[in-house]
């Protein structure tokens, strides 16, 4: 039986040449599923005039060419057309029919030189470093979406014994490949970049490339597990340049 997602989603214009979709109000598995199901349907069956389709946490929002959209009739904008159009394409959508997310393992040298702000994470919240490292491990983290650079993936299932708030003074540079906990959320650095997040380890693998389809490794959606290693480890893997 069909099960549409039409039942509370709300369309706004964002400026004059973005449509934004909101799917729900919460950072929920429900609300990742609707998003994803919206998302790579209008991905995989583009809407003429839409240029660009950005999902994030509640909402997916198409960036389109106002003179290319579809006229439709009683639409005088082309912001209503496509709104019409957008309308009837989610209430016959079924998230169940979404494939499942991909699971991601990434190997993390944790500590030391490669995450200088883990001793004093521990620290303030009364662990060894071990224990941070041990807990950061445990779970299956959920990408909620991409942003701030590109490539960049905001991780929640974060253990809320870990949560801190970011750092008073954001660094100028954090080096790409370096694993942050920031508040309630986990990510990972894909480039070098100035950041406030505590950076507990670092990654040997690339995050993000522009000349390979997709250019980032990790999605919305996709599920992710951090693996502990050694320096040695690191430095073999760095040189290998994994790609999955």
């Amino acid at each position: 039986m069909n099960e549409p997602l039409s039942h509370g989603f709300r369309l706004w214009p964002l400026g004059d040449r973005a449509l934004s979709i909101e799917l729900a109000d919460d950072a929920s598995e429900e609300t990742a599923l609707r998003v994803r199901a919206v998302a790579e349907d209008f991905l995989a069956r583009p809407v003429p005039g839409v240029l660009d389709v950005v999902p994030a946490v509640c909402t997916v929002t198409l960036h389109y060419e106002p003179l290319a959209v579809e006229s439709v009739a009683e639409a005088s904008t082309p912001y209503a057309a496509l709104a019409q159009q957008v309308s009837a394409r989610i209430a016959s959508l079924n998230p169940k029919t979404v494939p499942p997310p991909r699971t991601v393992e990434i190997p993390v040298c944790y500590g030391g030189a490669f995450g200088e702000d883990l001793d004093a994470l521990a620290h303030a919240h009364g662990m060894s470093a071990d224990d941070v490292t041990a807990l950061h491990c445990a779970p299956l983290y959920r990408v909620q979406m991409l942003g701030f650079a590109p490539g960049f993936a905001y991780l929640s299932g974060l253990d809320r014994r870990l949560a801190t708030p970011r750092r008073a003074t954001p660094r100028k540079r954090v080096p790409g490949g370096s694993v942050a906990i920031g508040g309630e959320l986990t990510g990972v650095y894909p480039l070098d970049l100035p950041g406030g997040w505590h950076v507990i380890g670092r990654s040997p693998v690339r995050f993000f490339d522009p000349d390979r389809n997709p250019p980032s490794r990790l999605g919305p959606g996709d599920r992710v597990r951090f693996v502990a290693i050694g320096p040695e480890q690191y430095d073999r893997l760095r040189q290998e340049d994994r790609w999955p």
